[in-house]
Formats: C-alpha cells, structure tokens, sequence
C-alpha cells in the first residue's frame, strides 16, 4: 500500500496584499493527490481589525475551500488566527512527527514585533495566575498564547492601500532596526527551542514542523565520528528541503507512515 500523501502550508496570510496567494484556486496544484491537509497557522488573519467585513469574508472562503478539494483537512491555530479552529497541534506517523505553527517557542509570540512588550507581560501574568504544576501544560500553554494573541489588533495587516501598508510593514517589523537583529536571533533560536519543546511533551517525534518565523526549514542528514572518545557530527549525506520559500510562506510534505508502504 502507497503512504498518502499529507501536505502542510504554513503561513498563507490569506487576505494580506503581501501574501502571494491572491485567490485559493492559485493553490489547486498542491492540492492533487493530497490526502490530508495541514494548514499551520497563520493561514490568514481572524484578529480584530478595520475591515471586519473583509475578515469574515476570508474566513467563510478559507473555511469552505480546502475541505472541497482534500478528503481531510486539519485547520491548526496561529498568532494571526488565534480562534480559527480549537486545535492547535497535529501529530503524524504514530507520533514521530509534530506539526504546530511555532509561536509557542516564543514566550512573546512575536520577539521582533512592535507588540512584542505587550504580549509578554499578558503571557506572563496568565502563566502566574496558573498553579505551578499546570504552567507545562502544553495545551494550557497553547490555550494562553491563543488567547493573548486574539487580542492583539490587526495593524498594517489590514490596510489595502499598498504605500500606507508599506509604512505599517516598516512601523510594526522592521523599525527601529534593533528588531531585525531581533529576527535573526529568532532564526537563530528556533531549531534549539523546537528540540527542547519535542522533548519535553512530544518525546517520540522525530521531526518537529513549524512556520511562524517564515523561514524555509530542511533535513540534514549527517555521519557521525569519534573523535578522542567523544562523538560529533561528520560530512553531509544529504540534504533535504522542507519547505519551499519562493512559492509559498512555507509548505512542507510529509508521508503518513501509519498508513504503511
């Protein structure tokens, strides 16, 4: 028996003028021969902003889309659709892959944004409004980002008017410059924080599959060698991309292996 195809797109950002997913028929190709479907967050922005017409209209189409052209659909939550679903993790091949959007790496949800501050002491103040044994909790912590982050207003996302969101894009991301150093040290601790997220409440899994930061991730396949008794990773085998920046935010493939080969 052939393994079913799952696909996962990670920030679509559906309805936001950068997103290059103008219409979801742009997206027909990626859905042929998929069994299930993986939407990672951020698939476009159910927050309160300016347009709540606009917002609705995104969502009914996004909601009746996908479930028309794929068999099964799994709408995961991110900071920009905090409410569209109640699911917020998914995991694949009997555990040894966990899919999430990835913010919950962040304990600011967005570390180079302009609500970073914010966001931070709302999450603070609702982990220590929790008893000590229930702050782990991965679903409690999920429930307290989403909420948080449900009630961070729609900014430059909103705007339809390409200069004055290109000034909102700057004002809220890229301004002071401080905060692009902020995005690369976000790059940077992304690959630990997942590892240390897996092991701590997804200690099967293998690979963990995220988007949020919109950078393309790849498998790395290594020797490993001796060295004076201790071991460290050796020449490349080989490499494989997990996502491809150019045509999406992020899209990843991933065999189900439950459904045998």
């Amino acid at each position: 028996m052939s393994a079913t195809v799952t696909r996962i797109f990670s920030d679509l950002h559906y309805g936001d003028p950068a997103s290059r997913v103008r219409r979801l028929a742009q997206l027909w190709p990626l859905l042929d021969g998929v069994g299930e479907l993986i939407l990672n967050g951020d698939t476009l922005d159910t927050r309160p902003g300016r347009r709540p017409a606009f917002t609705a209209e995104c969502r009914a189409e996004v909601l009746a889309f996908f479930p028309n052209h794929v068999p099964r659909v799994a709408f995961l939550t991110g900071n920009h659709d905090p409410n569209l679903s109640a699911q917020h993790t998914r995991d694949l091949a009997a555990g040894q892959v966990f899919v999430t959007h990835g913010d919950i790496l962040f304990a600011n949800i967005v570390p180079w944004g302009r609500d970073a501050r914010i966001i931070g002491r709302q999450i603070s103040a609702a982990l220590a409004a929790l008893a000590p044994a229930e702050r782990d909790a991965l679903d409690t912590r999920l429930g307290i980002w989403r909420r948080v982050a449900a009630g961070i207003p729609q900014r430059h996302q909103s705007e339809p008017r390409g200069l004055k969101y290109a000034l909102g894009f700057i004002a809220d991301t890229v301004w002071p410059p401080l905060r692009i150093l902020r995005v690369l040290q976000a790059w940077r601790d992304e690959p630990v924080r997942a590892a240390q997220l897996a092991r701590r409440h997804r200690p099967t899994a293998k690979f963990v599959v995220l988007g949020h930061t919109h950078r393309p991730g790849r498998l790395v396949v290594r020797n490993i060698e001796e060295r004076a008794g201790d071991f460290h990773p050796a020449a490349t085998i080989a490499e494989f991309p997990l996502a491809w920046h150019r045509s999406l935010e992020s899209t990843s493939d991933v065999p189900d292996l439950s459904e045998g080969k």
